[in-house]
């Protein structure tokens, strides 16, 4: 039994929390975690964690209540590590068997380095397009703006709009200008003074105008800009450590490097050595098997196990080559090694759409592979993951406890969870009593 210690859990999964407490031989801290009616956190915490060094267990995945996700679980964990730093603990660690927004950092970029992202169908207008710069600013003429301050090429708002509103005379019902008979669109009439003070012509546009090509779309293109989407990797470092965590706990990132958003410790443990042990004790003939990684970025993961076991190691390689410089990529993938007549067992470090996984199944199948087991860490199956895999080439799913799994073992006959807490509640016992941890990290 663990002494002077305190272990909450969040509601991503209980389960997991009790079989760390089990082993740790404590109770689980008497909590609410709830919602109000507004759809707010409600958070108390029910027993003294003063001086007491307090491990919040939270995880993420789509694995638990279907009205709970990600975010939810996030804020339920900032909350909790707030309140218990109100409550004046000694240090507050956060265990996170899965770590949250961990693959932000890894999002495919196309060669002109924008992400791949779906694009606007061909002839979608110019309200479609996006070739802005750093130094634009939305068009917003007014009386006293008569240009727009990034325009480096002359352009006059003010005259365009002019310009625009008169050659819209002409056109049929549909377009008539704003004031016209039947027209229904606004109008905006703006006095126009001169430097005495009398007033000049008025000048009439509608809000349409702002839609109108000839306006939006006055800026030209600066070589060299590059658009960029939302990482939110170092945003959750600092929430959690603004939050109060001393510590963070986790398994298996998806990028290490994602420690370097901290400045708290993180130690990152490996489910591998689980993985390990199942493939010695419960794959038939397993010397003569291939390790297979699912694509490049795995394959410093998939070569330690098969280095450690000595197994042959094979790469499925992902090429993306598309026809023309501005059209989506489409990945193809090609396998580099001999899985003829063998078992293959793909490692990775997660599942999430299962994707990946099925597409490297089915061409390992294709290449005469004779069985394809599928050994994962973290099991997300979001989306139509395991009618995927069901319906997939792969023999046997293995994943760890890592995300909730009972709705998706009820589904997946394919599917077979590995229970990691054991690990989680070593790595807990050497944290608390000041232990070293490397051998937590050693597999071999």
């Amino acid at each position: 039994m663990v002494r002077n210690i305190v272990v909450l859990g969040g509601n991503s999964h209980p389960r997991f929390v009790e079989n760390v407490c089990e082993f740790l031989g404590v109770p689980p801290a008497n909590r609410v975690l709830s919602k109000f009616s507004s759809g707010e956190t409600r958070c108390e915490i029910q027993d003294s964690v003063r001086g007491k060094d307090v491990y919040i267990i939270q995880s993420f995945g789509v694995g638990g209540s279907v009205s709970d996700r990600v975010n939810d679980y996030f804020i339920e964990l900032c909350i909790m590590i707030s309140a218990c730093k109100m409550g004046s603990a000694q240090r507050v660690t956060a265990v996170l068997p899965l770590f949250p927004y961990s693959r932000q950092p890894d999002l495919p970029y196309t060669k002109a380095g924008a992400p791949l992202s779906a694009r606007p169908p061909p002839g979608a207008g110019a309200s479609a397009r996006t070739d802005y710069t750093f130094e634009s600013v939305p068009a917003t003429p007014g009386p006293s703006i008569p240009r727009t301050a990034a325009f480096g090429n002359g352009v006059d708002i003010a005259d365009m709009m002019v310009t625009a509103s008169l050659s819209s005379q002409g056109n049929n019902e549909k377009d008539l200008p704003a004031g016209a008979p039947g027209s229904t669109a606004p109008m905006v009439v703006l006095p126009m003074t001169n430097g005495s003070g009398t007033h000049q012509n008025q000048i009439h546009f509608t809000t349409h105008d702002y839609e109108n090509p000839s306006l939006a779309m006055a800026l030209q293109t600066k070589a060299g800009y590059k658009q960029w989407m939302a990482q939110a990797g170092s945003l959750v470092a600092d929430l959690l450590t603004c939050a109060g965590a001393d510590r963070v706990v986790t398994c298996d990132l998806h990028e290490s490097t994602y420690q370097g958003f901290f400045d708290i410790p993180v130690d990152n443990l490996y489910g591998r050595k689980l993985l390990k042990g199942y493939i010695q004790h419960n794959i038939e003939n397993y010397r003569d098997a291939v390790i297979v990684s699912p694509d490049a970025g795995g394959a410093k993961r998939a070569t330690a196990i098969a280095d450690s076991l000595g197994l042959a190691f094979a790469l499925i390689h992902k090429e993306r080559r598309p026809t023309h410089f501005t059209e989506r990529q489409k990945a193809t993938m090609m396998l580099v090694g001999d899985v003829s007549n063998r078992v293959c067992i793909l490692i990775d470090d997660l599942i999430d759409t299962g994707n990946t996984i099925t597409r490297a199944a089915k061409l390992l199948k294709r290449e005469g592979a004779d069985k394809v087991y599928a050994l994962l860490t973290h099991g997300i199956f979001s989306g139509d993951a395991i009618a995927r895999i069901n319906a997939s080439a792969l023999d046997r799913v293995v994943v760890t406890n890592t995300v909730c799994q009972d709705q998706h073992r009820a589904l997946c006959p394919k599917l077979e969870v590995l229970d990691i807490s054991l690990l989680f509640a070593e790595a807990i016992r050497r944290v608390h009593h000041g232990e070293s941890i490397s051998v937590l990290f050693q597999y071999d």
